[in-house]
């Protein structure tokens, strides 16, 4: 069972994560940052993020992007890896991570979050009382 308070982990990358093992705990969806967490500054989707998104839906788990970025940006993305989205998100705030778990149907318990941003992703996630992933 996931601890109630969750520690932060570190990870070397959002690919390296072992997401097969977080759906063995009961985590059910993932809200991940966009940029420099799957890909570089305003880069595309590209194979391994494709690929990771293949693979979580293939298991069964719900995905949703959280990005404090424009809807042009944030929509491309989504689209080509077959996720949810959420723009403007104002993270920090927890908002925007409320509206990923709805949108998902997930709750605080069974929800992972992944970005690259202590003060901004992580801070946010940790706030809201979810379990989160720092990656480099």
């Amino acid at each position: 069972m996931l601890e109630m308070f969750y520690p932060q982990r570190y990870e070397v990358s959002a690919y390296v994560i072992p997401y097969d093992h977080y759906h063995a705990q009961g985590i059910r969806g993932v809200i991940f940052d966009v940029d420099n967490t799957l890909v570089p500054h305003d880069a595309p989707a590209d194979g391994q993020a494709r690929e990771l998104f293949r693979h979580l839906h293939e298991m069964g788990m719900e995905t949703c992007l959280l990005s404090n970025n424009k809807e042009p940006r944030v929509k491309a993305f989504a689209e080509d890896v077959g996720s949810a989205y959420i723009y403007k998100a104002g993270k920090p705030g927890t908002a925007g991570y409320g509206k990923a778990m709805e949108r998902m149907g997930t709750d605080r318990g069974s929800t992972l979050f992944v970005g690259d941003q202590l003060f901004t992703d992580v801070y946010g996630a940790n706030r809201a009382g979810i379990l989160s992933i720092l990656v480099k």
